[in-house]
């Protein structure tokens, strides 16, 4: 099974012969190619052309985050499995207005139902979340009513909003959310949120890549340079579903304290044993193995994200009603 690679340490990434070496102070490490879908560094790393072609001919995408943990880039292989009737019918769906909304208000109704089966579990542990339930239910008829791209991510902020604000009744004292900051967070909740997007966007980007889509032709986040618009999309219907989860569990399992936190000029990030922490518990979710209703076998979490994809392009090219992931637990 091919799984993620994550380097924390600064060093340098070299190829030698048909192998990829991690140097640092401490010595050299293997790296697995053959078993490893991407690599995340956390750390600054010394590379070059040789190692980068390598790495392209193995199909590895490697994601960079700065020194604070915040995603600076990527490098994107050279896609494999490209498809320009797949990539002409991807920018018809985006010209049309109705095909783009429609494709849009279903990744919503798909993010707002996990965010709702989320509040769902914590109303049975007998957390005070009813009276969000009913906002949030109320909001998403204006899925429906939204006539254009705007007022659909109008609706989306404001369930979300609600949604956070409700974070305080399912998470144990000592890590208040007050509100949501990003850029850059400003507490240790905003904290955990942000570097947990971060994966997942880069995780969903890594799978966007083993198919034939384009991931910078997207459709409820305006396509702009320099950034992968398809990803964030997909990855609304991932975050209540892998990252709200991990954090919930981090949190109130009392796995994540505030020692693995660290202030600097009133923004929070992890330190690097807790950035050691969320991963291992991140790519341990990747990993895990749910009964899939339709495949009738276990497929892991990665491979939901790819299964997405796959659906978004049976809508594209054939006409089949996209209908997004949604858990039942």
């Amino acid at each position: 099974m091919e799984k993620n690679y994550y380097i924390l340490k600064s060093g340098r990434l070299r190829r030698k012969q048909n192998t990829v070496y991690f140097e640092d102070k401490d010595g050299q490490k293997p790296i697995p190619v053959n078993a490893i879908n991407a690599i995340f560094a956390f750390g600054e790393l010394d590379i070059n052309s040789k190692l980068l072609l390598f790495l392209s001919k193995n199909k590895i995408a490697v994601h960079f985050f700065n020194y604070y943990g915040f995603y600076s880039g990527s490098f994107y292989p050279r896609e494999y499995l490209l498809s320009g009737f797949l990539l002409v019918k991807q920018a018809e769906s985006y010209l049309n207005p109705e095909r783009r909304i429609n494709i849009a208000k279903e990744f919503i109704r798909t993010a707002s139902f996990n965010i709702l089966q989320n509040l769902n579990y914590y109303e049975r542990q007998g957390k005070d979340v009813s009276a969000t339930i009913r906002a949030i239910e109320s909001e998403r008829n204006n899925i429906e009513t939204a006539r254009n791209i705007p007022e659909l991510m109008g609706s989306e902020g404001r369930m979300r909003d609600l949604y956070y604000q409700s974070f305080d009744s399912m998470l144990r004292p000592g890590f208040e959310f007050e509100k949501r900051t990003k850029r850059p967070p400003e507490n240790m909740i905003n904290c955990l949120i942000s570097f947990g997007n971060q994966l997942l966007y880069t995780a969903v980007l890594s799978e966007i890549y083993h198919t034939q889509l384009n991931p910078t032709i997207s459709y409820l986040h305006e396509p702009g340079a320099r950034r992968f618009s398809l990803s964030l999309d997909v990855s609304e219907v991932f975050k209540p579903i892998i990252v709200d989860r991990i954090i919930f569990n981090l949190i109130n399992n009392r796995i994540i304290k505030e020692e693995h936190f660290d202030d600097n000029l009133k923004f929070c990030y992890l330190n690097e044993a807790g950035r050691r922490i969320f991963l291992s518990h991140f790519d341990e979710k990747m990993k895990t193995t749910i009964q899939h209703k339709t495949l009738k076998r276990k497929v892991s979490y990665r491979t939901l994200i790819r299964l997405e994809c796959y659906r978004l392009i049976k809508h594209i090219i054939e006409g089949k009603k996209y209908e997004g992931f949604r858990m039942w637990w």
